[in-house]
C-alpha cells in the first residue's frame, strides 16, 4: 500500500477527497456505527474521486472505524455525491508502470478491508456514483441508495479502460455475468449509458432505495434492522456455467462489434469478466491490479483521457469565443422550414429554452405537419413521464406555424433549415430581414455553405451566424458556430448562449467549406470511394478502417448520411478544393438510381451488396488492399488537418479532435483522430511531424 508521503509525492496536486469516522448512537441498537464520510470539500460541481492521498485518508478513517469497535461501518459521501471514481486528472501524470502498480495495488487493499471486514460495512450511496465510487460501494457487504442519485455506472470502458478496483469480479458475482455485462460493457459502449435508482434495484446493485428527505435516517434505521437480524437482504444465485458462457459470448459479440478489437480496456474488461467465474478474490484481484497497471501505461488510455477532458473541460469554455456579456437575451425563436431537421430543431428549442417558437413553410400542409411532430413528441415524453401533464400543455402551447414570415417580428433568434442551396439560402434570409428587428439573430443549419456568401446581399450582415446542428439533433451533442466575414461579437456571444442553453458543447469554427467534421468525413469517404471505383471490393473497403474502431464503417456512413446529402457536400468541396476532393461518378450514378444503401440484409443480419448497386458500379482493375487503403485513408486525414490548422479553421488540432468526437461518436479511446494519427506515425510520415506535444494523449517520458 503506498504511505501518506509516496501518495503527495506522486500526485501533489490532487484534490484530495477527505475521510473522516464519527460514531452515531442508532435507536435499537446496544453499540455504536461508525460512519465514515468521504468529502473534497467543494460543493456537487467538483464530485468527489480517489487520487492516492484519498486512498490513504479513506484508509485512516477505515483504521479509525475498526478501532472503535462499532457494530457496524457505514460509508456515505457529501450532498449529493457518494464518489465517481480515480482522480483522472492525476493518472495522465503517471509515468512509470512502477507507480500505477502500486496505485492499483492501493485501491485493492483499502477497498477490501471493508469486503473482509468481520463487522458488517454498509455503503449509504446518497449521490452520483461511478467507476471507483461504485466499486467502493460494491466492496461493502450491504448498500442502501437514495432515490434521486442521478449518475450511477461503471463508465470505464467507455474511456478505454475497465473497472479496476474489483468491479469485474465483484458486480457478476452479486448480480450475475449477464446484467455485469450490460453495466460495464454494453452501456458503456452505448456513449455511457447511466442507470436509474430503479434499475440499479432490480438489477440487485443495491438492497434498498429511500427518499432523499431523510435518508441518511432510513439508512441507518435500515442498517439496525440488518444487525439485529430482523432483514436479510437476498443475493441470487449465480449459474456459473452455460449462463456464464452465455454472459462471456454476449460481452466479446459487443466489444467486437462497437471497437473492432481497438481498445485494450474494453478486451481486458471481457478477459477479467472471464476470470469472475471462478468467484477468487485473490487471483481476481491480482490479476485486475496487473491489468490496470498494463492499460494504465498505453497510449490508448491516454488518448481517452484526453477526450474525457475535451469534452469535460475545453468543450465548456470554447475557444475564441466572445465574452458572454455581449450575448443578447433570446425571448423568441423562429424557425424556417417545417421538415424533419426543422421540426427536431423547434422541439430541442421549446424544450431548452421554454419560449415561443413558430415555424414556417410554403405551405399550410407542411406548417401543420411540423407542428404535429413537436407536438407528437412532447406527448411521448409526457408518456414516459419525463414530463408532467402541466408541463406538456405548456411546451406544446409556446410551438406554433405560419405561412407568413411576419410571425418573426418580434424574434430574437430565427434559424432556417431549408434546401442545402446557396441561393434558395440567400432569398430566405432576404424575405426574413424584411421582416425582423435589426438586432435579431439569423442563423443558419447549412452544413457545407458559405455564411458570408448567405449574408453578402443583406442589409445587416453581421447578425449572421452558422448553427451547424448534427443528426439526429437530439442526441449528438456538437454545435458547430461559424463566424462570417462580418459577423459581430454580440451576434456571435448570443449564438453561444443559446448554444449553452441548448444543452450542446459548441465549438467556433471559421468560414470554411463543409467546416470541420463534414470537411473531415467527406474527405476520408472520399478516398475509400476512389478506391471502390478503381477496383477494391466492397467488402474490403469497408474494412479498411475497422482498426480504428470507428462507430460504423464508411459504407454504412454513406447509408446514415444519406447518398444525395454525401454528392452534395462532395461536389461543393470539389468545387473549393478540386486537387484533394473528388466525386466519384459512380456515386452519381447511384443516388440517380434511388440507392439508399450498398449492403442489403438477410434475416440473420449477414450483409452482403445490393446486386443492383454492383451492375450500376464500374469498377476498375487496381483494386487496393486493407492495409493500402487504410493508409491512403489516413494520410489524407493527416493532410487534411494540418491544411486545416494552417487555414486557422479552428483554434487548435483539440478542436478537431473534439469535434470529431462530439459531433460524428468517435470513440474516446481513439482521441479523436490527431493522437491516432500520431502514435501510428501518419502525421511524422505526411507532415514531418505530430500534432501534438509529447505527453499529451500519450504517456509521458519517464
Amino acid at each position: 500500500m503506498i504511505s501518506a508521503a509516496e501518495a503527495e509525492a506522486a500526485f501533489p496536486d490532487e484534490v484530495v477527497t477527505r475521510a473522516v469516522t464519527r460514531l452515531i448512537t442508532v435507536p435499537g441498537l446496544d453499540g455504536q456505527v461508525a460512519l465514515i464520510t468521504i468529502d473534497n470539500g467543494h460543493d456537487h460541481a467538483r464530485p468527489s474521486t480517489f487520487g492516492p492521498q484519498s486512498l490513504v485518508s479513506l484508509n485512516s478513517a477505515i483504521d479509525a472505524a475498526f478501532a472503535a469497535e462499532p457494530v457496524a461501518i457505514a460509508v456515505t459521501g457529501k450532498p449529493f455525491i457518494f464518489a465517481v471514481g480515480a482522480d483522472l486528472s492525476g493518472v495522465e501524470q503517471i509515468a512509470g508502470r512502477d507507480l500505477a502498480l502500486q496505485i492499483a495495488q492501493t485501491g485493492h487493499d483499502v477497498f477490501r478491508r471493508l469486503t473482509e471486514s468481520k463487522i458488517p460495512t454498509f455503503a449509504f450511496v446518497n449521490g452520483a456514483v461511478m467507476g471507483g465510487g461504485l466499486e467502493l460501494a460494491l466492496s461493502c457487504h450491504y448498500r442502501t441508495l437514495s432515490e434521486n442519485t442521478a449518475a450511477i455506472a461503471f463508465p470505464e470502458v467507455f474511456l478505454g479502460l475497465f473497472p479496476g478496483w474489483g468491479g469485474t469480479q465483484l458486480l457478476p458475482n452479486l448480480i450475475g455475468p449477464d446484467a455485469a455485462v450490460t453495466v460495464t460493457i454494453e452501456n458503456a459502449l452505448s456513449q455511457n449509458k447511466m442507470l436509474k435508482p430503479a434499475q440499479a434495484a432490480q438489477l440487485g446493485i443495491v438492497d434498498e432505495v429511500f427518499g432523499s428527505a431523510d435518508y441518511l435516517e432510513q439508512s441507518l434505521l435500515w442498517l439496525a434492522k440488518v444487525v439485529r437480524g430482523e432483514v436479510t437482504p437476498a443475493r441470487r444465485e449465480i449459474d456459473r456455467g452455460e449462463e456464464w458462457d452465455r454472459a462471456v459470448a454476449r460481452a466479446k459479440s459487443i466489444v467486437d462489434g462497437k471497437t473492432k478489437g481497438a481498445s485494450p480496456g474494453a478486451n481486458k474488461a471481457v478477459e477479467l469478466l472471464e476470470l469472475a467465474r471462478a468467484n477468487d478474490l485473490d487471483r481476481g484481484y491480482a490479476a485486475e491490479t496487473e491489468a490496470l497497471a498494463d492499460v494504465l501505461m498505453t497510449d490508448t488510455l491516454r488518448a481517452g483521457l484526453y477526450s474525457f477532458n475535451l469534452v469535460n473541460k475545453r468543450a465548456k469554455r470554447p475557444a475564441g469565443a466572445p465574452d458572454k456579456s455581449l450575448a443578447r437575451p433570446v425571448n423568441k425563436v423562429g424557425i424556417v422550414g417545417a421538415g424533419l431537421m426543422a421540426s427536431q430543431l423547434a422541439l430541442l428549442f421549446v424544450r431548452r429554452l421554454k419560449v415561443p417558437v413558430v415555424l414556417t413553410d410554403i405551405d399550410q400542409e407542411r406548417v401543420d405537419k411540423g407542428v404535429g411532430y413537436v407536438h407528437g413528441e412532447i406527448d411521448k415524453l409526457l408518456a414516459k413521464k419525463r414530463v408532467s401533464p402541466d408541463a406538456a400543455n405548456r411546451l406544446k402551447a409556446l410551438v406554433s406555424g405560419s405561412l407568413d414570415k411576419a410571425a418573426f417580428a418580434d424574434a430574437d433568434f430565427v434559424i432556417e433549415a431549408v434546401f442545402e442551396e446557396l441561393g434558395v439560402k440567400q432569398q430566405v434570409f432576404a424575405e426574413v430581414e424584411a421582416h425582423v428587428k435589426p438586432e435579431a439573430i439569423l442563423a443558419t443549419n447549412t452544413s457545407s455553405l458559405s455564411i458570408t456568401e448567405m449574408a453578402a446581399k443583406l442589409e445587416h450582415p453581421e447578425r449572421v451566424v452558422g448553427f451547424h446542428f448534427f443528426n439526429p439533433v437530439a442526441v449528438l451533442p456538437l454545435l458547430e458556430i461559424v463566424r462570417g466575414e462580418k459577423t459581430d461579437d454580440a451576434s456571435l456571444a448570443t449564438a453561444f448562449a443559446v448554444g449553452k442553453q441548448l444543452k450542446k458543447s459548441s465549438v467556433l469554427v471559421s468560414d470554411a467549406p463543409a467546416f470541420v467534421v463534414n470537411r473531415l468525413l467527406t474527405r476520408f469517404l472520399g478516398e475509400v470511394l476512389a478506391a471502390v471505383d478503381e477496383g477494391t471490393p466492397f467488402e474490403v473497403a469497408d474494412r479498411a478502417l475497422d482498426p480504428l474502431g470507428l462507430p460504423m464503417s464508411p459504407l454504412t456512413l454513406l447509408q446514415l448520411v444519406g447518398p444525395p446529402v454525401a454528392l452534395h457536400v462532395a461536389e461543393t468541396m470539389h468545387r473549393a478544393f478540386p486537387d484533394r476532393f473528388g466525386v466519384s461518378q459512380n456515386l452519381k450514378k447511384f443516388v440517380e438510381a434511388g440507392k439508399s444503401a450498398v449492403w442489403q440484409w438477410d434475416d440473420k443480419g449477414n450483409a452482403t451488396v445490393d446486386p443492383e448497386v454492383a451492375a450500376l458500379w464500374e469498377q476498375g482493375d487496381r483494386p487496393s488492399t486493407e492495409e493500402q487503403l487504410r493508409e491512403r485513408a489516413l494520410s489524407v486525414l493527416a493532410e487534411e488537418v494540418r491544411i486545416m490548422l494552417d487555414e486557422g479553421v479552428v483554434a487548435e488540432a483539440q478542436d478537431i479532435d473534439l469535434c470529431l468526437i462530439l459531433g460524428a461518436g468517435w470513440p474516446f479511446w481513439l482521441g479523436g483522430i490527431t493522437p491516432y494519427l500520431d502514435r501510428s506515425g501518419v502525421s511524422e510520415k505526411v507532415n514531418g511531424k505530430p500534432f501534438l506535444a509529447p505527453g499529451i494523449a500519450s504517456v509521458p517520458s519517464a
